[in-house]
């Protein structure tokens, strides 16, 4: 069987992180779970009271960052380790939440990330989530989804993530923070949100996850089969 990579795209709480896990699983590939790989930069640069807008100190600090994902003990489990270090629920706090965005953002920063998952992602069976995976990360991936939902229904999932995860959350707040997230990363200049020209759109508003897994493993199994 000829492996392929894929790239899943969509905004904040469209359901990317557990379709991109649930698909890897499925298909017995590899998730790279990038927006962790920011966060876990992010949580570092919070602890170091490094600004979110020192790009330059941001670049230095992930340059002494050695980022390893692993399996974790659940088949669609993704362990993060910075430094040989496990890190945990503190990289999705609302402190961190807060302020991934802006750190994503710099040029220079992404420009680092981008080539440590590309050459992750040179193996092939790869499954990447984010926001720019396939207009910039992977534009050369076999599959391209792009995820979308009502902000209703994406604030009601982040919400009862935080809840189901002991994160303080209040509706509103969630809601206000997801709209911010969005017009941050649809307006950046560098690599924005933005459905890839070949991207197959799924509106998972009315969908399960399960649903949505059971959709794109056909697909990627029809690519596997046509490169083999």
């Amino acid at each position: 069987m000829h492996k392929i990579n894929i790239a899943i795209d969509g905004p904040a709480g469209s359901g990317k992180s557990t379709v991109a896990k649930e698909t890897a699983a499925h298909l017995s590939y590899l998730y790279i779970d990038t927006g962790a790989m920011y966060r876990s930069l992010t949580f570092r640069a919070l602890q170091a009271n490094i600004s979110e807008q020192d790009e330059d100190s941001l670049l230095r600090l992930l340059t002494d960052m050695d980022i390893t994902l692993k399996h974790g003990e659940k088949e669609a489990q993704v362990q993060v380790f910075v430094n040989g270090q496990l890190l945990g629920e503190e990289i999705r706090s609302q402190a961190v939440t807060g302020k991934v965005s802006e750190v994503s953002a710099h040029g220079k920063i992404r420009e680092e990330m981008v080539a440590r998952q590309q050459k992750i992602a040179e193996q092939k069976g790869v499954v990447l989530d984010g926001r720019d995976i396939g207009t910039f990360v992977l534009p050369g991936a076999e599959l391209k989804i792009y995820l979308y939902a009502s902000v209703d229904e994406r604030t009601k999932r982040r919400h009862l993530e935080n809840i189901a995860n002991g994160r303080p959350s209040d509706i509103l707040a969630t809601r206000e923070e997801l709209q911010r997230r969005d017009h941050l990363d649809r307006e950046r200049s560098i690599a924005p949100l933005k459905q890839a020209k070949d991207a197959v759109p799924i509106d998972t508003t009315d969908l399960t996850s399960e649903e949505v897994v059971a959709r794109i493993c056909r697909i990627a199994r029809e690519k596997e089969t046509e490169g083999s």
